[in-house]
């Protein structure tokens, strides 16, 4: 990664951001103005120009999923190249006139679709108030002192004046009549009884229901009660309107004799007629405007994002006196260099300027990004190590590791080979069609399988071995490789008969051969171990589980012993290339030795007794070696290995002496060389030489041409060793494998703070290595309630269901099967299995040697534009 000055033209600036955007991709911009507001940089007017298009743009977007349209997807959407200023400017005059047109269209459609549901709803209130008209023969009893014929002329006049409008009108000018209207059903007893109580029973209510309408001021379809309600005198009439405003009711006018009735009936079924011709139009209208959206909104899209990603990354370069070239720093990697220098030049021929853009590389001490190239393959696997943090620059990858480790102890918790199969069905359908579903808005389940294909595809592929090896298929073995047979003896050799007076062969249960728990099992002539994987005599035994746990428990060691000295190894890669020196023969060898010493001593006993046969107990053996150093082998039978009790002790002697070789060395080892630091400044200071005090000179000389100093061509800024633990206040103690043991910060060099740091480092290592270990037994765990669970499934469930000899039991049987594989195993195993996976990674892998304190490498592209707005980059 290099650090790289460019000199832009301001006439040719846009062009240029565009070319090394679009053909290059591959710098990061540093932002030169962080002094400065958003309002206060140069292209402040254009970024805002754009955003404002973009707020039109999303209203755009979000009218036309309201109407059901999909945006169009072509070639135009992903055009290339640099939008000229004219077209910018054409684009927002269209945009503006555009989003007035759908305001205009939306707000008269709204218009209208209040009338028109006010007309549908007084078709109701006629009908269904004048049935109570006519049910209590109150018709024509009413009178009021302006006929409602008035109202209903001047209704007429104005075709689109609101109904409830005019009832209101018609409600004013009443002084002994009725009101008529509509309320929601649930709202009707309340409204019942305040009426009976403001009026003291001196009003006479009828109602009804009318069903399911749509309510003219919410837009919404709800459950109404059609009322009637006539009263005497103004002061009535007064409390009755309030309360039918307090409920939310809608009044209608009502003529109050039969002719009028017809009359309006009639009136209303015409205008409702006549407005629903003038809403088709209108919605025809807004429809063909929405697909006119709907056909340039990608498109629009893009172009207004690349704009104004542009002027964004103008925004970050300065401007010199002259206001006339633009001065541009950006991280790009040392082998895009050439390929950057070639859009530069192309970019200069297509533009009409005279001036060439000038890029030189700058010395820097600043921690470049960090930047993995990945592939569809890897990108996933380097998410879900990014997920815990983002490598420090130049620091060893876990991903390259993790590619492999990380399906591979998945598959020791959900091996089984007829769930892998299902497994590697649905990511090769996610693979297949990748393309297709590639380009489709997925949900946020789908979208995070989608996008972790390949990992689930891997996870399936580790699960079928694995399931070879326990030998399960839906739990249940499969005799591919044959199986072994047994003879069982007496403890004092002599063969075992059964009634029949034959040997038992064959057999492993311990009802017919009591000495199967002490071992006594020999294979007859031409019998042999089965070649690959568990022996499938095993399963259905009462031994079964016993035989699996002690296993499964014991390979679950072995792999996290082996898994976690890789990370320390990984450290060591670490140290040798930041050239830490000190931190391998201080923290790496001593970490190593105890690690190994006890827990990697048991991984040699495990694979000993696994060879040899012999019934050892590891257990005692693990016990006293630390109660009794080089004692409890009173039984010869425990003794796997020569000379085993002397070799206790000494691993034991060199356990304990790696703790203070990992807490005492390397703080005294820098207190000295800062001590050395100091007489030789003072010195240098009486002959006149002025001498710099800084971290790095607390390495020792072969290490300062890496003290983390960033250089042109390829240095190795946010290096390691002293000086990159001095830069960020940390140290590398135990556990982390490189860093320079913290030297305080600020430049101060502080002994006291430097000894708690590693003393806190070698205390974590110490009892990680216990707690890492044990925690690793999880993957024994996991695969025994796996199996167990799937054993459960298939005979409780399947095979009851088979064994009933009832059809029906079989189907119901076949469905509960499917669906707890499906549901609980498939599904809920798996994401545990994979969340146990991931701390496994996170925790006691990465834990012994990843920093995960840089940053992460974001280029300016036009192709990842979505995600550089997500991450907040733009």
């Amino acid at each position: 990664m290099d650090l790289v000055r460019l000199l832009i033209p301001a006439e040719s600036a846009h062009e240029t951001v565009v070319a090394l955007g679009e053909e290059v991709g591959l710098l990061q911009f540093k932002d030169l103005n962080t002094d400065k507001s958003a309002f206060q940089r140069t292209f402040a007017n254009q970024v805002k120009r754009c955003d404002e298009m973009a707020r039109r743009l999303r209203f755009f977007a979000e009218q036309v999923a309201k109407e059901g349209l999909a945006p169009a997807v072509h070639a135009a959407a992903s055009s290339s190249g640099s939008t000229p200023t004219h077209e910018l400017d054409d684009l927002e005059a269209r945009l503006e006139e555009l989003e007035r047109e759908l305001l205009a269209l939306n707000e008269s459609t709204e218009r209208l679709d209040r009338t028109y549901y006010e007309l549908m709803e007084l078709q109701v209130v006629l009908e269904h108030a004048g049935r109570l008209f006519e049910k209590n023969g109150v018709a024509g009893s009413v009178r009021t002192s302006e006929s409602t014929q008035d109202v209903a002329a001047r209704s007429r006049e104005a075709p689109e004046a609101p109904l409830l409008e005019l009832a209101g009108q018609l409600d004013k000018v009443s002084r002994v009549g009725f009101v008529a209207g509509t309320l929601t059903s649930d709202k009707v007893p309340a409204f019942e009884r305040l009426l009976f109580r403001a009026t003291r029973g001196n009003v006479f209510l009828r109602q009804g229901s009318v069903g399911s309408v749509r309510d003219p001021v919410t837009n919404e379809t709800v459950e109404k009660h059609v009322f009637v309600i006539f009263f005497a005198g103004d002061r009535s009439r007064v409390k009755i309107m309030k309360i039918c405003e307090a409920f939310g009711a809608n009044r209608y006018p009502f003529p109050d004799d039969d002719a009028r009735q017809r009359n309006m009936k009639v009136e209303v079924a015409g205008r409702i007629r006549e407005l629903q011709m003038t809403v088709e139009a209108g919605v025809k209208q807004r429809r063909a405007l929405l697909q006119t959206l709907a056909a340039n909104l990608e498109q629009w899209t893009t172009q207004v994002r690349r704009e104004k990603a542009v002027y964004h990354t103008l925004n970050k370069m300065n401007v010199d006196v002259t206001s006339k070239v633009l001065v541009a720093e950006a991280w790009v990697p040392l082998a895009a260099k050439a390929e950057v220098q070639r859009a530069l030049r192309e970019s200069a021929a297509s533009s009409s300027t005279q001036l060439h853009v000038v890029m030189q590389s700058v010395t820097s001490r600043e921690t470049p990004p960090t930047y993995f190239r990945t592939s569809r393959f890897s990108a996933a696997f380097q998410g879900i190590v990014e997920a815990y943090g983002i490598a420090r620059y130049r620091e060893v990858n876990p991903a390259v590791l993790t590619l492999m480790t990380f399906p591979f102890l998945f598959a020791v918790m959900f091996g089984d080979f007829g769930h892998a199969i299902l497994m590697i069905a649905f990511a090769a359908v996610l693979v297949i069609k990748e393309k297709q579903l590639g380009k489709q808005v997925l949900g946020d389940i789908l979208a995070m399988l989608y996008g972790g294909r390949y990992i689930i595809l891997m996870m399936g592929i580790f699960s079928f071995y694995l399931g070879l090896i326990y030998n399960e298929f839906f739990s249940m073995p499969v005799i591919i490789f044959g199986r072994t047979k047994f003879k069982c003896f007496h403890a004092d050799g002599s063969e075992i008969l059964d009634e029949a007076g034959q040997p038992i062969s064959g057999s492993i249960d311990p009802r017919d051969c009591q000495m199967v728990y002490h071992g006594v099992l020999k294979m007859p002539a031409g019998s042999a171990p089965v070649v690959f994987g568990m022996d499938p005599i095993w399963h259905g035994r009462k031994t079964e589980l016993s035989y699996f746990n002690s296993i499964k428990m014991k390979m679950s060691i072995l792999i996290g012993v082996t898994h976690m000295n890789f990370g320390i190894l990984n450290s060591l890669y670490n140290n040798i290339f930041f050239r830490d020196y000190l931190s391998i023969w201080a923290e790496f060898v001593p970490q190593m030795i105890f690690l190994n010493s006890i827990f990697g001593y048991l991984c040699v006993l495990i694979v000993i007794k696994w060879c040899s046969g012999k019934l050892t107990d590891l257990y005692h053996v693990m016990i006293y070696m630390f109660l009794s150093p080089g004692g409890g082998f009173d039984d010869p039978s425990q003794i796997l290995i020569p000379g085993q009790p002397g070799l206790q002790v000494f691993l034991l002697l060199i356990a304990f002496v790696a703790v203070p070789w990992m807490l005492l060395p390397k703080p005294l080892i820098l207190k000295k060389r800062h001590e050395a630091l100091q007489a030789a400044t003072q010195n240098a200071s009486v002959a006149g030489v002025e001498l710099t005090q800084n971290y790095g000179a607390l390495l020792s000389a072969d290490e300062e041409d890496s003290a983390g100093q960033h250089r042109p061509g390829g240095g190795r800024g946010g290096g390691g060793g002293a000086a990159a633990g001095a830069a960020h206040g940390d140290g590398g103690g135990g556990g982390d494998g490189h860093g320079g043991g913290g030297h305080g910060h600020d430049g101060h060099f502080d002994f006291g703070e430097i000894m708690v740091h590693q003393m806190i480092h070698t205390i974590e290592f110490v009892l990680n290595a216990v707690s890492n270990t044990a925690s690793y037994l999880r993957l024994w765990a996991l695969s025994l309630a796996h199996s167990q669970l799937a054993g459960v499934f298939y005979d409780r469930v399947l095979m009851a269901a088979i064994a009933s000899n009832n059809v029906g039991a079989m189907i119901i049987g076949f469905f509960v099967f499917a669906c707890a594989t499906l549901g609980v195993l498939m599904v809920m195993e798996s994401l545990s299995a994979f969340l146990h996976a991931l701390r496994l990674h996170w925790v006691e892998y990465q834990g012994k040697f990843y920093r995960g304190d840089g940053y992460k490498f974001m280029p300016f592209n036009f192709a990842n534009l979505k995600q550089l707005e997500d991450a907040g980059a733009l």
